[in-house]
């Protein structure tokens, strides 16, 4: 197959809620969608490998080009609240409170699945999860196909999202129909997803929407214990996950990556005496820091991934410096831990899943 690459410049600033689409023809882009093909297109979180929702068998392709296991459930995306109807039903007064507070935005809500939606979206479960994304390319491809989109990150299963088209190239060429360039995404890691299918709100996973700012809207709101597990053995073998990102590994860079939890002065000192020792054994390693504790590190592919006063940065760098030292043949990566509220939470679990949960104490 080949995959043709549609380049659109439009995408220069983060804020994109005011960008004129007027003169932006995405017409070829909606067919393909309406045909049953594949189409991978920016979003405000990261790039998503778009299909027809209602179609059955563009959700199998889907799960075939990025070699997704089939139980785990792919994300509606609709450019119109008064959509959801038909794709969810028996939606409460606090899930509706949600999509008014943060739609469009990167929140995925988790509701019970109506009959347009088949199984092979929703990874087989009575659920669906839909989102409203806040970026312009999305909302009109959404627009010209006429129908809900089921784009999980365009992306091999495993893989760093991709944040640029040019990391939907290395993956996803000749994979899928067509690739919409619309430059870099503005917030960098995937929406936060709640589940708001039972009588407890339950995030399954975090994002740039956090639990604090749900809470402003709908009261308390748990955490499902996914989140914030540390190791395989807390989520369980058994467990099936209800939304993306959940059980599997996750945003993995090719080297192997290990974190490391502890005081500053203990991380650096073990993360140095690791790149040291790999450095004699004639290894490449590489370390993750930040602008804060750049210095503390001597030798190695030394990468900041932002500020830590500005997790937002953090966000951002994210992925695109987990693909960079895949283009550099890192060897091994050592990685500081951002534990801690709000996007902080978001950050470390895309980390700890992209380690594998290896995660040491120091």
């Amino acid at each position: 197959m080949e995959t043709v690459i549609k380049k659109l410049n439009i995408c220069k600033e983060k804020d994109l809620s005011d960008t004129d689409m007027s003169h932006i023809d995405l017409s070829d882009a909606g067919k393909i969608i309406r045909d049953g093909g594949l189409v991978a297109f920016p979003t405000e979180t990261v790039y998503g490998l778009g299909g027809n929702a209602l179609d059955k068998e563009a959700a199998s392709k889907i799960y075939s080009a990025k070699g997704r296991p089939s139980d785990n459930p792919l994300i509606v995306h609709i450019s119109k609240i008064e959509q959801i109807d038909g794709i969810a039903i028996n939606i409460s007064e606090n899930a509706r409170k949600l999509m008014e507070a943060f739609w469009p935005g990167p929140l995925t809500i988790i509701l019970n699945k109506g009959d347009k939606v088949p199984y092979e979206t929703t990874g087989g479960l009575n659920t669906v999860a839909v989102r409203m994304p806040n970026h312009p390319i999305a909302l009109k491809l959404i627009d010209e196909a006429g129908v809900p989109i089921a784009a999980p990150s365009a992306n091999t299963s495993g893989r760093p999202s991709p944040t640029l088209a040019s990391h939907v190239e290395e993956d996803m060429n000749g994979r899928i129909d067509m690739i919409i360039d619309g430059g870099q995404v503005g917030i960098g890691i995937e929406s936060t997803i709640i589940d708001m299918s039972a009588d407890t709100p339950m995030i399954l996973r975090p994002g740039y929407i956090t639990k604090e700012m749900l809470e402003s809207i709908i009261g308390s709101v748990e955490t499902d214990k996914v989140v914030l597990a540390k190791s395989v053995e807390e989520i369980g073998g058994d467990y099936k996950p209800k939304a993306p990102g959940m059980k599997y590994r996750h945003y993995a860079p090719k080297a192997e990556l290990i974190m490391f939890e502890g005081t500053v002065e203990n991380v650096a000192k073990a993360i140095n005496e690791r790149v040291e020792e790999d450095i004699k054994n004639g290894k490449k390693p590489a370390v993750i820091c930040t602008d804060e504790t750049k210095n503390l590190y001597h030798k190695g592919s030394i990468k900041s991934i932002g500020a830590r006063n500005n997790q937002e940065t953090i966000a951002y760098n994210l992925y695109q410096l987990l693909r960079e030292f895949d283009n550099m043949d890192i060897d091994c990566i050592y990685g500081e831990t951002f534990y801690g509220t709000g996007l902080g939470q978001a950050i470390m679990n895309r980390l700890i899943k992209a380690a594998g949960y290896h995660l040491e104490q120091v």
